[in-house]
């Protein structure tokens, strides 16, 4: 019998931070493709349109007009998908029908005034702008709700309606799934190992150099070891940080740094704006920011949904939604692909 490869193998590798497997099969990239190809993504968007909502002077579906701005810009969610107050529903004694309150609030920021341009081609002080803007945020939802998710969903294929550059920051007076899972997974590690999970995980991972993408002297970026998606990426700081507005200014400017480096090589992928769904974990807030949170890490996780081109996606569907997280391109593999693309943006050469 052959020796075990994981790049050629299929396997299961375990996420101590979500307390599950996924499924690796890399032998099935050398099957030919004949599933579903997406229309390519419009490569050319307007400056400014006069019907896009997001732009400066434009007047929103509700009647609000977007002010003339010129950096970042943040506003209530016209359709918030939470409320800040309402009616509670009645406790149940059945715990098969179980329902709770749930309210907060959502924003939207708008990273720049101009639609045509994206985090990867702004300039390091324009992205050193919306990194301050996320931390002021944190702080400032922080102070009254339980979870600030900070979070960015880029491009038609993944379900974004809007190709302005912004994001979104939904804060909730609960602690919702996935932090959730989280949280305790971390607790469980510092108890037993005395240091947070992906402070170690991230001085392992620079011994191997295996996964890594990209480093600076402040931040590593790198395809985790459980990487689902694809082309999954995960940024972590080298120190102990626990929220985003604990990063230092130097912490900051490298940041925008290997942002800007690192979607480069996403869009340089496929030389296409890649499109990705992203987002900040760090220690909860509200009540909780008096609490010990010392096992909590700030990190932001990248999922792409490309596969094979700009118009082949990976699909959770079957079993990974009914039995467990599946794919076939290895964390490595990928991170090794990332790490050969070019460093200049295919559309400044």
């Amino acid at each position: 019998m052959a020796n075990f490869d994981p790049n050629e193998h299929p396997h299961i590798r375990f996420n101590p931070l979500k307390d599950e497997w996924v499924t690796v099969s890399p032998h099935r990239m050398k099957r030919p493709w004949q599933g579903q190809v997406e229309k390519p993504q419009e490569s050319e968007v307007p400056r400014f349109d006069s019907k896009n909502p997001l732009c400066p002077g434009v007047t929103r579906p509700n009647g609000k007009v977007t002010p003339e701005y010129d950096s970042t810009y943040v506003f209530t969610n016209d359709f918030p998908a939470l409320l800040e107050e309402g009616p509670e529903p009645a406790p149940s004694d059945d715990p098969l029908f179980q329902a709770a309150a749930g309210f907060g609030t959502c924003k939207v920021i708008c990273f720049h005034p101009h639609s045509d341009v994206t985090l990867p081609i702004m300039s390091k002080e324009e992205v050193r702008a919306v990194i301050d803007k996320w931390a002021e945020i944190n702080v400032d939802l922080g102070k009254k709700y339980t979870w600030v998710q900070i979070f960015e969903n880029k491009g038609s294929i993944n379900g974004c309606s809007n190709p302005h550059p912004h994001c979104q920051v939904w804060a909730s007076s609960f602690l919702p799934n996935e932090p959730m899972v989280k949280d305790r997974t971390q607790k469980q590690y510092y108890t037993k190992h005395g240091a947070p999970m992906l402070v170690d995980y991230v001085k392992k991972e620079l011994q191997k150099q295996e996964r890594i993408v990209l480093q600076n002297d402040h931040w590593v970026w790198l395809v985790p070891y459980w990487a689902v998606w694809p082309y999954e990426t995960m940024l972590l700081p080298r120190r102990h940080v626990l929220r985003i507005e604990d990063l230092t200014s130097e912490e900051r400017d490298a940041l925008a740094d290997i942002t800007k480096e690192l979607l480069t090589k996403y869009d340089n992928m496929f030389e296409v704006s890649f499109p990705y769904s992203m987002g900040w974990h760090g220690a909860p807030t509200g009540p909780q920011l008096k609490g010990d949170n010392q096992h909590w890490q700030l990190h932001a996780m990248y999922y792409p949904p490309l596969l094979r081109s700009a118009t082949v996606k990976k699909f959770m569907v079957g079993y990974e939604m009914l039995a467990q997280p599946q794919r076939d391109l290895t964390a490595e593999q990928a991170a090794e692909k990332l790490r050969n693309l070019p460093d200049i943006h295919y559309k400044l050469k």
